[in-house]
């Protein structure tokens, strides 16, 4: 009898299950962030949450218990280096599942899984040019070096020209169905 066995099989083998749910966690240790079907979600929750339960200790035997459900040192670095010492306050709840919506193909329900305390990126406005120019300039006045005099060259300011968009006709009522049939457009 089965009594107590229940896990989310996603219609896999064992070793094809294990690798999926695997490359999953890696994945979400990576990106921070990931896309994917519900039941998916559902059966990476517990594996997540565990490893970074263990990020939390950070002791030889945990480093080692991560690098064998892992499989990659760099992946193990990362989750006891940054993403352990983010979760130091927080008991549980590492991750969440965020629902998108269902996917067109198949129907099948669309989330966004995602640790809770993600480290984000600030990005930099690129300065335009003339300001970039006037800033260097002033910081060359301001520590008291003469502004070096360069070869004015004029560099023409040219677009890059594109080809003229010709318009394609409007196709008729039936002049696309032909295309549907064909054997390569079998997906949407």
């Amino acid at each position: 009898m089965r009594h107590r066995k229940k896990r989310l099989q996603l219609n896999r083998f064992s070793s094809w299950h294990k690798a999926t749910l695997r490359s999953m966690a890696r994945n979400l240790l990576l990106q921070q962030s990931m896309r994917t079907t519900l039941t998916k979600a559902k059966a990476l929750r517990p594996l997540a949450e565990k490893l970074v339960l263990l990020a939390k200790q950070d002791t030889l035997a945990a480093r080692r218990y991560a690098f064998k459900i892992l499989g990659d040192h760099k992946v193990v670095s990362l989750l006891f280096k940054e993403i352990g010492p983010r979760f130091t306050k927080r008991v549980s709840g590492f991750t969440r599942i965020i629902n998108l919506g269902v996917r067109r193909g198949d129907d099948a329900k669309v989330v966004i899984m995602e640790l809770t305390e993600i480290k984000r990126k600030e990005v930099k406005k690129p300065k335009k040019k003339m300001e970039a120019a006037a800033h260097q300039e002033h910081v060359s006045e301001a520590a008291g070096d003469k502004p070096v005099q360069e070869k004015k060259t004029e560099t023409k300011t040219a677009v890059q020209e594109r080809p003229p968009v010709t318009k394609r006709p409007a196709k008729k009522f039936l002049g696309g169905l032909k295309n549907i049939f064909k054997k390569e457009r079998d997906s949407l």
